[in-house]
């Protein structure tokens, strides 16, 4: 049974988790404005505070105060439950990234693993979690009784099916070479060489088919089908406004984020920084710090890697867009998983 102390830990670490991603998602769609504003040769947001750094707030504030317009034909309940739906199936998968070691309180006793909760299916919790997300999109889609929307939800249902099946083949390879789906076991595994043992090195093809995979399953620009204002209005959210809007929006930048800190536990070593363990000491509480920073530099940079290509790719056809998930991204994940388990036979102790 868990003491005081420990229940005490894990909810100060669930508060500081949510606070930190919230906070990293609010300043996200800020650097965002700013980088396709530099992109396309324009300013962007850059007068709410020094720089526009309180831009995120008075977007907040303008989201409580707008008002909120319901469609008299829409189906109500589900039309309230959908993007709560994927805004929990966003939020829930935090709690079990790594963003650290194990550290010691200096002059205690007192070990705080940083990591909210340890699974043994870390991986597979995951993987289940985010694929309800769909669920909130669809839902969206079909109770607004706008045929846009219903057509946005369609597409998404489709789209994000199709990709999920190459963005888990993707996976199967670092699952492979990891022997275990635990995370915090995955990470501790790519500590080797000083810290710079990271699985992309193994992995290179199912890196690519892992980040492409999940650009379309975050519904972002080349893949995002479902939203299309050209074609759909705004798509699955066409009628929603205020907070239910703002739900939906954090959502996209919490799964973002989501895709980010598994990419980074996956293929990047996760908090280990190269060579960190030749000039601190594993377990301090500095070296503690300068890992879940090294972790959080990884993160910002596939959250960078997002807005750049929003800023330089053109959106897909459907047609187009399933074919390439379907004939192209579906056979090179199985290729992955033939040419991974033939390396792992002929070479055992790589």
């Amino acid at each position: 049974m868990d003491t005081a102390i420990d229940i005490a830990l894990k909810f100060a670490a669930i508060t500081v988790a949510f606070v930190v991603v919230l906070l990293v998602v609010a300043y996200t769609v800020l650097a965002e404005r700013r980088v396709l504003g530099f992109i396309q040769g324009r300013l962007g947001p850059n007068r709410v505070g020094y720089g526009g750094v309180l831009q995120p707030f008075a977007d907040l504030l303008k989201f409580i105060l707008k008002e909120d317009i319901v469609p008299d034909k829409s189906t109500r309940f589900i039309y309230f439950l959908a993007p709560v739906i994927a805004t929990m199936a966003a939020l829930m998968t935090m709690i079990v990234y790594p963003f650290g070691p194990e550290i010691r309180i200096p002059f205690t006793s007192i070990t705080i693993p940083l990591v909210v909760t340890h699974f043994d299916i870390g991986l597979l919790y995951v993987l289940g979690i985010t694929s309800i997300g769909v669920y909130g999109i669809m839902l969206a889609g079909w109770s607004s009784n706008n045929k846009y929307s219903l057509m946005g939800g369609l597409r998404s249902s489709a789209q994000m099916i199709s990709y999920e099946l190459a963005l888990g083949l993707s996976l199967i390879g670092v699952i492979m070479l990891a022997g275990t789906l635990d995370l915090a076991q995955i990470v501790d595994l790519q500590s080797g060489w000083h810290g710079t043992r990271w699985f992309i090195l193994f992995q290179p093809l199912g890196f690519v088919l892992y980040m492409i995979s999940a650009i379309a399953e975050t519904n972002r620009v080349p893949f995002d089908l479902p939203e299309a204002e050209t074609e759909l209005v705004a798509g699955f959210h066409t009628e929603y406004s205020a907070m239910k809007f703002a739900l939906f929006f954090l959502a996209e930048y919490i799964n973002m984020f989501t895709v980010s800190m598994l990419a980074t536990t996956l293929f990047l070593g996760g908090w280990n920084v190269p060579f960190i363990d030749m000039f601190l000491v594993r377990g301090t509480l500095l070296f503690g710090l300068v890992s879940a920073l090294g972790f959080l530099v990884k993160v910002i940079f596939f959250l960078f890697m997002y807005i750049w290509i929003r800023g330089t790719l053109p959106r897909f056809r459907f047609d187009q867009l399933m074919n390439f998930g379907w004939k192209f991204l579906l056979p090179l994940a199985l290729l992955n998983i033939f040419l991974t388990a033939t390396i792992i036979y002929f070479f055992p102790n790589l």
